[in-house]
């Protein structure tokens, strides 16, 4: 036995597979200008910086009812019971409880002879045994299989974790889309009057005379193609309503139950940061980590498989047979036997005949730590890559903002003047038209580059990894 061992010891101390070493290096800082310092609760629940309660509902709502949320949620619920199963299949022994009884029959068919003993009639044993495996630790097998138990679990949670800020995300970004949408709608409601009290005040000057019909031609012209915009951005804002009521959870409500205001509100500020807090803040990043760790700890468990598995076999048992006695001058009486039985004894395997497939199994595992490792390193550095662009782009949406505020406003003044100038005959409906135009695709584009700054103020908060308090030991359970 002990030269059984040792072979096996000697064996393992040979077979010790490389564990590779994942490169997280990280800048010391963003290229992008840093935020300003703000508490860790700005990134856990980042959408209260938005100081907009339905944004916030929504996103709560979402949250708890989501379908999203909830599948995530059954997932989730899924990998605590593998874990539960799993920790008790490594710590409560093989005990297998075993209970029998049976009745034999016996009929005597012929006796001869003179004072013959006959023996016939029904016999009842029953039996129980409790016998146990229990398998003894000397190698830490049972602890390395524990910690990949908790790294698959941890994984499972981060993972649940991200898909949450996921959703929060989606959410957030689908209601800015709707709430432009919901400005561009004013903006060619508004649009869609001054170019009917253009074509109004064309018509009245063309039959005073003092305008050429084709000026109320075109008024009317434009007119038309102002309320087609009209028509066209009422349908973009009934479907997006209708997709954020379905991510929300709330797809069988009725679009008057979520009112979009035409209005886009600034940007909150981004809080500062360092590339490394990525590593512990992001779920997907910590979610690699954790799942490289488990491929590092099955590697350790699978060079353990080749060691002698020592184990202690200690058993219980009990049984008692009642049977017909032997006849004897007309006398018959019945035996009952009762015994108690105890064992205790050990044993020694080596798997000799499978060390060619537990060395294929560990060359395979060790394929897929090398795996897991290059999944982490892609992880830390596509979160470095999506926080860096999602600051540089906000912060050239910003800057987009600044300058088309101020030619908006421009564009609005040369507008009013124009349009006072064709009432009282100084300028021509071309001139008018072409100031409006401006002034439209002005409002137009600074519409867009502040839905742009509110939807890159989001992105920079996911990339960040805000959305989850990256502090708790177990994940939120979501809202029954």
């Amino acid at each position: 036995m002990l030269a059984i061992a040792a072979a096996g010891i000697t064996l393992s101390a040979c077979v010790h597979a490389p564990r590779p070493t994942p490169d997280t290096r990280l800048p010391a800082a963003y290229a992008a200008p840093a935020g300003a310092a703000l508490p860790a609760e700005a990134l856990d629940h980042w959408w209260t910086g938005f100081d907009d309660q339905q944004l916030t509902r929504l996103i709560e709502t979402a949250l708890a009812k989501a379908p999203d949320a909830r599948s995530a949620q059954t997932v989730l619920d899924e990998a605590r019971a593998n874990r539960r199963g799993q920790i008790r299949q490594l710590y409560i022994p093989s005990t297998p409880l075993k209970s029998s009884a049976s009745r034999k029959h016996t009929k005597i068919l012929d006796a001869s002879g003179g004072t013959s003993l006959t023996q016939g009639g029904d016999t009842d044993t029953a039996s129980t045994s409790f016998d146990v495996s229990w398998e003894l630790d000397l190698w830490g097998r049972r602890r390395a299989a524990r910690q990949v138990v908790d790294n698959d679990w941890a994984a499972a949670r981060f993972a649940y974790e991200g898909s949450r800020t996921a959703l929060a995300a989606s959410v957030a970004e689908s209601y800015v889309q709707a709430k432009s949408l919901a400005v561009q709608l004013d903006d060619a409601r508004q649009a869609a009057r001054v170019n009917a009290a253009l074509a109004d005040l064309s018509a009245g000057r063309a039959k005073a005379g003092l305008a050429a019909t084709s000026e109320a031609d075109r008024a009317e012209a434009d007119q038309a193609q102002s309320l087609a915009q009209v028509e066209n951005l009422q349908a973009q804002l009934a479907v997006a309503r209708r997709t954020l009521l379905i991510l929300v959870g709330r797809g069988a409500d009725p679009l008057d139950s979520l009112p979009i205001e035409p209005t886009l509100g600034a940007a909150p500020a981004i809080p500062s940061g360092v590339p490394g807090e990525l590593l512990g803040r992001r779920p997907d990043v910590r979610e690699a980590l954790a799942r490289f760790s488990s491929a590092t700890g099955q590697l350790g468990v699978d060079e353990l498989d080749l060691l002698p598995t020592f184990t202690l076999t200690p058993g219980l048992g009990w049984s008692k047979t009642v049977s017909p006695g032997y006849r004897f001058l007309g006398q018959t009486g019945n035996t009952s036997i009762t015994t108690g039985t105890w064992t205790l004894g050990g044993g020694v395997s080596l798997p000799v005949l499978n060390y060619p497939a537990l060395l294929a199994q560990i060359d395979a595992q060790s394929a897929r730590t090398r795996k897991a490792a290059v999944a982490y390193e892609k992880a830390v550095q596509t979160a470095f890559g999506e926080a860096e662009n999602a600051m540089a782009q906000l912060a050239a949406a910003q800057r987009r903002i600044d300058l088309l505020d101020a030619g908006e406003a421009r564009a609005a003044r040369a507008y009013a003047a124009s349009r006072t100038g064709y009432s009282q005959g100084l300028s021509d409906l071309t001139a008018t038209l072409q100031a409006e135009q401006t002034w439209r695709g002005a409002r137009t584009a600074l519409t867009s580059a502040r839905s742009d700054a509110l939807l890159q103020t989001i992105k920079t908060y996911k990339a960040l990894g805000g959305g989850w308090s990256a502090g708790l030991d177990a994940p939120r359970p979501s809202a029954k």
